[in-house]
């Protein structure tokens, strides 16, 4: 089996990219300050403890590893847009000088291709319903989607015949989270179920599943398409209105639905490049579903 290290693998995001690799047959071990709490994954998962710190030596967590996933973020809980608090200088060391010497050290190492779960917000604000695509200038407007660009553009320039790189720029991730934990709309069912007035809000959305996929493509797909390259992964823009609307079906809940918010400002995400390797997104059918899920 084909040994993989994912960093940040027990949060939101990660626990979806190693499920999902368990899953396809790979050997996977998850990265991170602690260790998973025992049940918190399918199957047991080998841990190594890896941390955001340039100046730490951890080459020794890359023993054996051939793939390198890297989705590991240090912020703020609940926050990634603002996730540096009031101390952006640590933000920034973590999460991009920390990330980077990872890159290095699984160069180093003999790792053979790293994945980096970066996200839209390295495109920054755009014109009001513009499509985003990877060959666009990325303008962040926030530390969080400057340490992202940044950490994309120091990872490519390690690319190389031996160390094949790639990023992945995720959209809003949704999906059920890992057990003890709340999904991401936790508290927007809880509002609209407790007959709170919720507002308009509309964005794109990609499961983590789709993520996972996403992933796990980059690692079995021929170098030469994705080495030092940029792809978007997303899916739907929906808004408050559709995802109440299924929570309302099934909980037969008689709080009345906020208003359709308007998407046509909203920036999607072009994927045509992803799809063209084989990925296909869950589309509203998986939308709907999770909420169902999420529901029960």
């Amino acid at each position: 089996m084909t040994s993989v290290l994912v960093s940040g693998g027990t949060g939101y995001a990660g626990r979806f990219i190693v499920e999902h690799l368990l899953a396809g047959g790979y050997k996977v071990t998850v990265g991170g300050r602690t260790a998973p709490e025992p049940g918190f994954f399918s199957k047991d998962v080998p841990f190594v403890r890896l941390i955001l710190d340039p100046d730490a030596d951890q080459i020794e967590a890359f023993d054996n590893i051939y793939y390198f996933v890297h989705a590991a973020f240090d912020h703020l809980p609940g926050k990634y847009r603002g996730g540096e608090g009031n101390d952006p200088d640590r933000f920034r060391r973590v999460n991009l000088d920390g990330g980077v010497r990872l890159f290095e050290t699984a160069r180093d190492a003999g790792v053979r291709r790293c994945v980096f779960l970066s996200s839209r917000a390295a495109y920054g604000p755009q014109a009001g319903g513009a499509l985003l695509t990877e060959d666009m200038q990325a303008k962040p407007d926030t530390l969080y989607g400057e340490v992202k660009l940044q950490a994309e553009r120091s990872l490519l320039a390690l690319c190389g015949h031996g160390f094949v790189t790639t990023s992945l720029r995720a959209t809003g991730i949704y999906g059920p989270a890992g057990p003890g934990r709340k999904h991401k709309w936790a508290a927007l069912f809880e509002n609209y179920l407790s007959g709170t007035i919720v507002g308009r809000r509309a964005a794109t959305e990609v499961h983590g599943e789709d993520v996972a996929k996403a992933v796990r493509l980059m690692l079995e797909a021929d170098a030469v398409q994705i080495n030092g390259e940029t792809f978007n992964v997303s899916d739907i823009l929906t808004d408050n209105h559709e995802i109440l609307s299924i929570l309302q079906r099934v909980t037969h809940c008689p709080h009345p639905l906020p208003e359709a918010a308007d998407g046509s400002a909203c920036n999607r995400m072009e994927t045509c490049k992803i799809e063209a390797l084989g990925w296909k997104p869950g589309g509203r059918d998986l939308l709907s579903w999770t909420i169902e899920q999420l529901a029960s």
